[in-house]
């Protein structure tokens, strides 16, 4: 699976964090978000998807934006979908979405509150949000408890799917405790940034955890390299 992007060095944080396929449905870079839906459907031909977390080997590759466009297009389909903040270290979906974090995941891990009172809506027909909420001192040991396993099972009870947006791979444990508790792992490598060593250790690492690979994103290609692509944009 492949996303390319036209180079543009003037976009600032916030065009960054624009959630394409909602925004402009009609770009070829949404095109290419419903392509990776489609392919992620066929991944799981035997079995409905039911949730699925995306990552990356390193920080700023595109997991996060990926998340949410991914998110945005299954939502597209009239999916109940709920996208989850599960990076507990350096959230970025409220950001996103610009919605409230005082609330979210942390607390209901660390809180006997309701998951429907910490999820948002995200302005997106279909799609909800759940933050990661105020940044705890234990991430870890809060995705490996016995709450988080209780959340995925009401998550998959109340959405139609469940997507989980979480930290990279090679910094912290974080992803693998998650990766064989979902149907499925999409990585996320940047072109002319992710190291072919890195991309190779995030795979060995999600595989000795007995996750689910479904598949690979290339992220920020430039369509400039492909004469298919820019014959079919223009």
């Amino acid at each position: 699976m492949r996303l390319k992007r036209k180079k543009n060095k003037h976009k600032n944080a916030l065009e960054k964090r624009t959630i394409i396929a909602h925004e402009n449905p009609r770009s070829p870079i949404a095109e290419q978000y419903r392509t990776i839906r489609t392919n992620l459907q066929f991944a799981s031909v035997d079995k409905e998807l039911q949730s699925f977390l995306i990552t990356s080997p390193g920080p700023s590759e595109g997991k996060s934006l990926t998340s949410a466009n991914v998110a945005a297009v299954f939502a597209q389909q009239g999916k109940k979908v709920l996208l989850v903040d599960a990076d507990l270290r350096k959230p970025t979906v409220h950001y996103t979405f610009q919605i409230n974090n005082t609330t979210g995941l942390s607390s209901y891990l660390v809180n006997d509150i309701d998951l429907n009172s910490t999820v948002q809506q995200s302005g997106i027909d279909h799609l909800y949000v759940l933050p990661s909420g105020p940044v705890p001192p234990n991430p870890s040991e809060l995705l490996a408890s016995t709450k988080m396993k209780q959340m995925m099972s009401e998550a998959n009870d109340l959405f139609d799917l469940v997507i989980f947006d979480t930290p990279p791979l090679l910094a912290v444990t974080d992803t693998q405790i998650l990766s064989n508790e979902v149907d499925g792992v999409v990585l996320v490598v940047r072109s002319k940034q992710t190291e072919v060593e890195a991309a190779e250790k995030a795979r060995d690492l999600l595989q000795q955890a007995h996750a689910n690979i479904l598949g690979v994103v290339l992220n920020d290609q430039d369509i400039r390299e492909n004469k298919y692509y820019t014959y079919y944009g223009e």
